[in-house]
């Protein structure tokens, strides 16, 4: 896979996401990994939540709805983990955990998500 392609092929919001998490990652804790990495967590994490009811993809216009729901965030890591490593990658558990809470951090930023008290 060309990583620049895929990149290239992000649009605007996608691609400030991106920006973000990566951004918000040390650069120590980047060793050995790169923004496709971070691509596939994301998609990995749409598919944890499809798998779980909270997220719905229109077939014919291919648009994601995101659904109001409770997510377990000790399942969801685990359940990205045991997919990176049946896709090959070698990214990391502390690195994955980046991944989500600079994107949780993103959404609660952005209006997606509400802080819990």
């Amino acid at each position: 896979m060309n990583t620049n392609i895929e990149l290239s092929l992000l649009d605007a919001e996608e691609k400030a996401l991106l920006d973000y998490i990566w951004n918000h990652i040390p650069t120590e804790d980047r060793q050995g990994m790169t923004q496709n990495d971070v691509l596939l967590v994301l998609d990995l994490m749409d598919d944890y939540l499809l798998e779980n009811g909270l997220l719905e993809e229109n077939d014919q216009t291919g648009e994601a709805t995101y659904l109001d729901g409770e997510i377990d965030e000790t399942e969801q890591l685990e359940y990205l983990l045991k997919a990176l490593k049946e896709q090959g990658s070698n990214i990391t558990s502390v690195q994955v955990q980046l991944v989500t809470d600079a994107e949780l951090q993103y959404g609660i930023e952005q209006g997606y998500y509400q802080e819990e008290e």
